[in-house]
């Protein structure tokens, strides 16, 4: 049964930096405890309570063994309950002549989007052009997973100047993997 609990782990303040430690995460070499998170603060050492973070854990009495942990909450599917999926792009968009056709419906789309959702610009036109090029050579190299694929799309986006606009690399890109995946999910239900 899960119950909100504290973790015993300790705070320590460096700084203007905070390390949590948490006792559940894996060993670092860093640490003679488990791994830690990094909390960046503005405010001056000491300057402000540190919160009292609630996490959910389960009972450490458990009598599984850890394989029957680990397998403990599987979906139908080979997912686990509460967690997301992979997105990945279908396997025949990996086919030269499909590639091509989905970065140039990319293309279009995108550029229709950038037009509408800001203002017709000519930065529009070589955003949505560069980011067609990247998710053709991303595809080209058998390259599937969204995540991926988004970000050698900021990669490449960066490039451009973004000084006349009202958008940039990250909201370009984003924009243009929430196209793709409309287009996967309306390709799904046909």
């Amino acid at each position: 049964m899960m119950s909100a609990s504290l973790p015993s782990a300790t705070i320590r303040p460096s700084a203007s930096l905070f390390f949590f430690h948490h006792p559940k995460l894996p060993q670092t070499a860093a640490s003679s405890q488990k791994t830690h998170f990094l909390l960046l603060s503005t405010a001056a050492p000491n300057s402000w309570p540190l919160p009292t973070i609630p996490c959910l854990s389960s009972s450490s009495s458990s009598s599984l063994s850890p394989q029957e942990e680990e397998g403990k909450g599987k979906t139908e599917r080979g997912g686990y309950e509460g967690t997301v999926e992979d997105l990945t792009v279908p396997q025949d968009w990996l086919v030269p002549s499909k590639a091509l056709q989905e970065s140039e419906w990319l293309r279009e789309t995108l550029h229709k989007w950038l037009d509408d959702e800001y203002c017709p610009e000519p930065t529009n036109e070589e955003i949505s052009r560069t980011a067609a090029r990247s998710f053709y050579e991303s595809l080209m190299a058998k390259q599937t997973d969204l995540g991926d694929i988004l970000l050698k799309m900021v990669g490449e986006l960066e490039t451009l100047s973004y000084q006349q606009s009202f958008h940039g690399p990250f909201s370009s890109a984003n924009a243009a993997v929430r196209l793709i995946t409309l287009r996967m999910d309306s390709a799904t239900r046909q």
